[in-house]
């Protein structure tokens, strides 16, 4: 897993962040960039799978109307997906094979995250009042 993590860590820096937290222990980092879209993405190396993760908003109702509209916006996210934790909180999701991940695909993952806020931020603020 520390190969992993380092290589993980080594093609952040090469895309240009600065580590806000990491726990090597457990293969954790976390990164912020708010000119990207990005803010406390969780990055966990897990076994052969690298997970990120940022919290999008916090869902304040839960009608039918909302939840089909944000299964919508799945459809066209470049890479990962929109999730519901158990305490409402919607949060971007994306999983990684970590045995072969290159630069290019780990930016590609991040760069998604910021063209999702870019798209539909509006449609979140209105989901989180």
């Amino acid at each position: 897993m520390v190969a992993h993590f380092d290589k993980v860590k080594n093609f952040l820096f090469d895309l240009g962040f600065e580590l806000q937290s990491e726990d090597a222990a457990e293969g954790l980092v976390v990164i912020s960039d708010e000119d990207r879209g990005i803010s406390h993405l969780i990055l966990d190396c897990e076994e052969d799978i690298l997970l990120l993760e940022q919290y999008v908003f916090h869902l304040k109702g839960d009608d039918a109307t909302t939840l089909k509209r944000l299964m919508q916006i799945n459809r066209f996210l470049v890479h990962g997906a929109l999730v519901l934790d158990d305490e409402n909180r919607v949060i971007f999701r994306d999983t990684l094979q970590l045995e072969n991940l290159d630069r290019n695909e780990l930016e590609s993952s991040i760069n998604a995250i910021g063209l999702m806020m870019a798209e539909y931020a509006e449609e979140f603020i209105k989901f989180a009042s």
